[in-house]
């Protein structure tokens, strides 16, 4: 799990989320994860039908709705920490699906660690509009500080672009996730190689 790491957001999209996800597919984005806070629950089923089919070379992954995930086999879900804790979660996906956990603060990351996560979110780093409920920014130094404690995959969120995101993968992060500053524009596509591009060129120093 490295590289850019996508979220769909709906909201900000100006293509669209199958669009969006099409894009990140042919762009070589190895984890993709739907996410969409205002859908019913048919919307969401409905759409999360059609990314699983485009998302066959991609891990795709349901934020929240263990249900939704469960309904279109996505390969795992992502979970906040006012979501189902993690033990029931597992029980009811089995052990072969991914399961990441939002962690922000080290004794989250270690407890998430503990628990057997398949990767943790740290967010969010910097300040962002994307997600209300995100909550105070976690900034660099706490990648860092994890990055020393554990060797669960990290992937870095909130607020992240082009201009701050070196620092962030130079401080441990595995992955990075943008929306705003990728879905937001007319070609998502070519916002998302940039970032690949970018997290190529900084892990062969």
């Amino acid at each position: 799990m490295k590289g850019y790491y996508f979220i769909t957001d709906p909201g900000l999209s100006c293509a669209g989320n199958i669009s969006d996800v099409e894009q990140a597919v042919a762009c070589g984005v190895e984890v993709i994860q739907y996410r969409n806070k205002n859908g019913d629950t048919r919307e969401m089923y409905e759409e999360s039908s059609r990314l699983r089919e485009i998302c066959r070379d991609a891990t795709f992954l349901i934020n929240d709705r263990i249900d939704i995930a469960l309904a279109v086999d996505a390969d795992g879900v992502h979970l906040g920490q006012s979501d189902m804790p993690y033990r029931e979660a597992r029980k009811l996906l089995g052990q072969d699906k991914t399961i990441g956990i939002t962690v922000h603060n080290l004794q989250e990351a270690l407890e998430a660690q503990a628990l057997g996560a398949d990767y943790l979110g740290v967010s969010p780093i910097f300040p962002t509009q994307t997600k209300a409920d995100a909550g105070m920014p976690a900034g660099i130094l706490l990648i860092e500080e994890i990055r020393r404690r554990i060797d669960t995959p990290l992937i870095a969120i909130g607020g992240i672009n082009l201009t701050n995101a070196p620092p962030v993968i130079k401080a441990g992060a595995d992955g990075i996730c943008a929306i705003s500053c990728v879905v937001a524009k007319e070609d998502a596509g070519t916002e998302m190689r940039k970032f690949q591009d970018l997290f190529r060129s900084i892990k062969k120093r």
